[in-house]
Order: C-alpha cells, then sequence, then structure tokens
C-alpha cells in the first residue's frame, strides 16, 4: 500500500492558467536555419549563381506550395472537426513553426525567381516568356501578402492569445479558420502558379 501512496497522482491544476508552459512564438532553435537560407539566398544572388538560385527557387516553391496544399486541405478538415481544447493543444506545437518556415520559403521563392527571371532576360518585354513571367508576378504577389499579411498575422495572434493567464478559446478557433482558409486558397493559388512555371520553362 506505501508503494501506492507514494505515487503521486495527476495534479488537479494542471490545465490551471497559472501551471500552462508559455508558448515559445519564435522557436530559436530555428532560427540557424533561416540565417543559413538567408544567407545562401544572398549568396545566390550576389554571385548570379544560376544553380544555387534554381536550388533556392525549386526547393522554396515546393515547400511553398505543399504547405499550404497540406494544411488547407488536410490539417484543415481534421481541425475543423476538433474540439477547440484540442485546436489549442495542437497550435502550440505547429504554429511557432510555421512562424519561421512560412516567411523563410517565401523569401527564398521570391527573392531567387526575380534574379533567374533577370539572368534570363524575362523581365525584358520582347521576351516570349514576359506575359507568363508578369501573370506569375500578379499571381504570387496575392498569395505573398496573403502569407504576410494574413497568414501569418493569424499565426502571431494565436500564440499570443494562448500565452494570455486565461486564453480564449473561441478567439483561438476563430483565428486558426482564418490560418486554414488562407493557406488553402493559397495553396490552390499555387497550382496557378506551376502552371505558370512550368510553362515559363518549356517555352
Amino acid at each position: 500500500m506505501s508503494e501506492v501512496t507514494r505515487n503521486p497522482a495527476p495534479p488537479a491544476s494542471h490545465g490551471a492558467p497559472g501551471e500552462r508552459p508559455k508558448i515559445q512564438v519564435v522557436p530559436l532553435k530555428g532560427l540557424p536555419v533561416v540565417a543559413v537560407a538567408v544567407v545562401f539566398v544572398a549568396v545566390a544572388i550576389a554571385g548570379n549563381w544560376t544553380w544555387a538560385l534554381m536550388f533556392c527557387h525549386v526547393v522554396g516553391g515546393g515547400l511553398w506550395t505543399g504547405v499550404d496544399l497540406f494544411v488547407g486541405l488536410v490539417i484543415g478538415p481534421i481541425l475543423g472537426r476538433l474540439s477547440i481544447p484540442a485546436r489549442a493543444e495542437f497550435s502550440a506545437r505547429f504554429m511557432p513553426k510555421m512562424v519561421i518556415i512560412m516567411p523563410t520559403v517565401v523569401m527564398m521563392t521570391l527573392a531567387s525567381g526575380f534574379q533567374i527571371a533577370r539572368k534570363l532576360g524575362n523581365l525584358l518585354a520582347s521576351s516570349p516568356n514576359h506575359a507568363w513571367l508578369i501573370a506569375s508576378f500578379i499571381v504570387v504577389g496575392i498569395m505573398a501578402v496573403i502569407a504576410l499579411g494574413v497568414l501569418e498575422p493569424a499565426n502571431i495572434a494565436v500564440l499570443f492569445e494562448m500565452n494570455k493567464p486565461v486564453p480564449n478559446g473561441e478567439r483561438i478557433g476563430r483565428l486558426m479558420n482564418r490560418f486554414i482558409y488562407t493557406a488553402g486558397i493559397t495553396g490552390l493559388m499555387q497550382v496557378a502558379t506551376l502552371i505558370i512555371m512550368t510553362r515559363v520553362a518549356t517555352q
């Protein structure tokens, strides 16, 4: 019996506001990876290094597309069926990672893509790819505004809300819905970008 009584029971205040660990809005462990990506893109642009530019553009664009489609079309429907506490638990682990992933892949894609367009002469009005490139700029510009102006602020707002002494579960649910919907929209727009880019590559 004494063995049993010494085993501590789960504390009743485990879910109490004062007991919740603070969520790290920006995961510091991921910052070195971001720094490496930024430096690599900067070096590729400064040296006009074709392979590195293509690598950054393909990898950044692929990750951006994949994350948007996965979050919007796979994670979104799953989260929609979870309770608000379950959504909050998931958000506490998922959202901080998105804070550093999305700006990084957007930066890699846009910066390297613009440099590639300059290098290949696609920015010239005489280029046969010029019209396709303008269409790409429009689509990608809209996606970047949505990603950095709507999706990312919703992401950060969720984390700040969860760090409050008494988080508002309904507000977290609304912000998560905004995050999921905008990710889904940009994911579908990425399909248009893929069509344009493959058209440019085969022109």
